[in-house]
């Protein structure tokens, strides 16, 4: 206890891992129209905010995964169930990735819960919001899990629903670097050249990127750029100290930790079955398939089982209906 046997049954001839993990991308679509706020923050940076509603006492925060936004198909289906559903709906990008380039030479990565965390000061010093709960995806789960286990957690933030995350992030990369799984990696550099290409023409003396075209794993991208620009000593010091799993025994909150067995990034470390055993706080859901922020259904464009899901575990911390 508590480890959750898990309602999920993949589509008859849609239990591919790699079907689940790239089908929502590709042809999912959810129509929702956000309204975009601008976050300054302390540092001179700023966040993109994306809001759904605002008329409710209750407020569903979401962090996507790495090189998505608010607009990723996982995350516009989320905030559309759920404002739907009586809540209103924060949907934030991180650093540099809400349509414009952030103003520091950092940008994001997955230990930045300092950054969650100025979105939920900002929501609730709007002085409207009892109830706060937190979904995240992939590395946003790692941010919503991190945030949960080493900061000061407001009152009225009352649970978390984290999916497919890289709770290790070293057997991640390792993962990653497989052949099998070179479809991803590519599309991940490709989308990070372009950002790290920009961001050398605006600080030269801090970043070279004479040297990018040999990057082939984050085993690579985190040591030459992630490590150096965000304060870390090297790659293994930033997988080390921003791996969420080193940290669930502290959970401050109830918190649904949804790992499907056949995830094509995470290994059998990035699932604590152990700690959720003796733990009260984190319940762990293991279901056989989903694939990487997948847990697709034959009619792909209706409510997927991952947002009743997320709905069911807050409802049953919040006690709302």
């Amino acid at each position: 206890m508590p480890i959750v046997n898990s309602s999920y049954t993949a589509p008859f001839l849609l239990t591919n891992s790699h079907v689940q993990s790239i089908a929502p991308t590709l042809f999912r679509r959810v129509d929702i129209e956000y309204q975009r706020e601008i976050l300054e923050l302390e540092d001179g940076d700023f966040l993109d905010l994306d809001w759904l509603g605002k008329d409710s006492s209750q407020l569903l925060i979401l962090s996507h995964g790495l090189e998505g936004s608010s607009n990723s198909s996982y995350v516009k289906g989320m905030a559309k169930f759920f404002s739907n559903n009586n809540w209103d709906v924060l949907a934030w990008n991180f650093r540099g990735c809400g349509g414009s380039l952030n103003r520091l030479p950092r940008f994001y990565h997955s230990g930045s819960s300092d950054d969650l965390e100025s979105v939920i000061n900002y929501a609730l010093s709007l002085g409207r919001y009892k109830q706060i709960a937190l979904v995240g995806f992939s590395m946003g789960g790692n941010q919503t899990l991190l945030y949960l286990c080493r900061h000061e957690v407001p009152y009225e933030v009352k649970c978390a629903v984290a999916f497919s995350v890289p709770c290790d992030l070293t057997s991640c990369a390792d993962e990653l670097a497989k052949t099998t799984n070179k479809i991803y990696m590519n599309r991940f550099i490709s989308d990070l050249e372009r950002k790290v290409k920009y961001k050398a023409k605006q600080f030269p003396d801090l970043i070279n990127t004479s040297n990018f075209n040999k990057i082939k794993s984050f085993h690579d991208f985190d040591e030459l750029y992630t490590a150096p620009l965000h304060g870390f000593k090297d790659r293994f010091d930033y997988w080390e100290t921003c791996s969420s799993g080193k940290y669930l025994k502290s959970l401050k909150r109830p918190a649904l930790l949804v790992s499907a067995q056949d995830d094509p990034f995470l290994s059998e470390k990035c699932f604590p079955i152990n700690i959720a055993e003796s733990s009260e706080k984190l319940f762990f859901e293991h279901p056989t398939h989903g694939g990487h922020v997948g847990f697709i259904r034959t009619q792909i464009n209706k409510v997927l089982w991952s947002e009743i899901r997320a709905q069911n575990f807050i409802n049953s911390v919040t006690g709302t209906r």
